[in-house]
């Protein structure tokens, strides 16, 4: 299973890694994993799986 942090989340999003977190927070992105106390990952998988849905709704 592939984890991305919230800086690859950032990077891969042109946003800062704030945003992710305000968009998680506001119900806007997918929910992370806490992989242990000081580190939290999003499941590759699941941010894809976010991005299709959004290409999904603007197109129709």
């Amino acid at each position: 299973m592939v984890y991305l942090s919230d800086k690859q989340l950032a990077d891969r999003f042109a946003v800062s890694r704030r945003t992710i977190w305000n968009w998680f927070d506001a119900g806007h992105f997918p929910a992370p994993v806490r992989l242990s106390r000081s580190v939290t990952r999003w499941r590759l998988a699941d941010v894809e799986a976010f991005e299709n849905e959004r290409i999904a709704a603007s197109a129709a």
